[in-house]
């Protein structure tokens, strides 16, 4: 198997979302994020220590059987300000307020804010619609996945977990004026919290 698979198979087998993996150019270093899945997170629980260094043993022993070689290993939970990657995070997040940075600007930038949905009538879950809000009037965003360099979360404080109650001040996300064009198209470094054999680092649950 790639270790993207064996990341992906062994973060999902111990009951976990695979957030993201990534791993540095020189290869040496393996970077996974992870969170609990939504069910849990919706009611309220978050990453811990705990979590991250179940995650780190057992991917050491995988890692190990499979003869992928790493130098370090960096298990981590994801964050307030939680990345999306993929079309499934974007449905999970759907009605609450993101950042994305495009690829290529539209209209003169690339950074926009807003609340995510998926496109009316969209044929494939690579359509999502960003509602703008400037104060005065509503604008709406449609972009692909393939058009986005990076998406986060805007991060909300809420005793609820981030399935609970949207700020007060946040609008869901209504229909406002559609574009004629479509967009062009920190990882939160945190302070590891406990070092794993091999110097793999393991970042717990403060950052959430």
């Amino acid at each position: 198997m790639s270790w993207q698979t064996t990341v992906e198979t062994t973060v999902t087998g111990l009951g976990y979302e695979l957030v993201d993996c990534e791993r540095s150019a020189s290869g040496g270093t393996l970077r996974v994020t992870i969170d609990k899945l939504e069910a849990q997170a919706d009611a309220g629980e978050l990453i811990n220590v705990d979590d991250c260094e179940k995650v780190t043993r057992q991917l050491q022993y995988v890692l190990e059987v499979e003869g992928l070689e790493y130098s370090r290993l960096e298990v981590s939970s994801p964050g307030l300000d939680r990345p999306l990657k993929k079309a499934a995070h974007y449905a999970r997040f759907a009605g609450q307020e993101i950042d994305i940075t495009l690829k290529l600007p539209f209209q003169g930038r690339k950074k926009y804010r807003g609340v995510v949905s998926a496109q009316p009538q969209a044929e494939n879950d690579q359509a999502w619609r960003l509602v703008l809000d400037d104060g005065e009037h509503e604008q709406a965003l449609d972009f692909t996945l393939d058009e986005v360099r990076e998406a986060r979360l805007v991060p909300v404080i809420s005793f609820k977990g981030r399935g609970g109650e949207p700020a007060p001040d946040r609008k869901p996300g209504q229909r406002g004026v559609i574009k004629p064009k479509k967009a062009a198209a920190k990882k939160h470094a945190g302070e590891p919290t406990q070092a794993a054999p091999g110097q793999d680092k393991v970042d717990g649950g403060l950052k959430q």
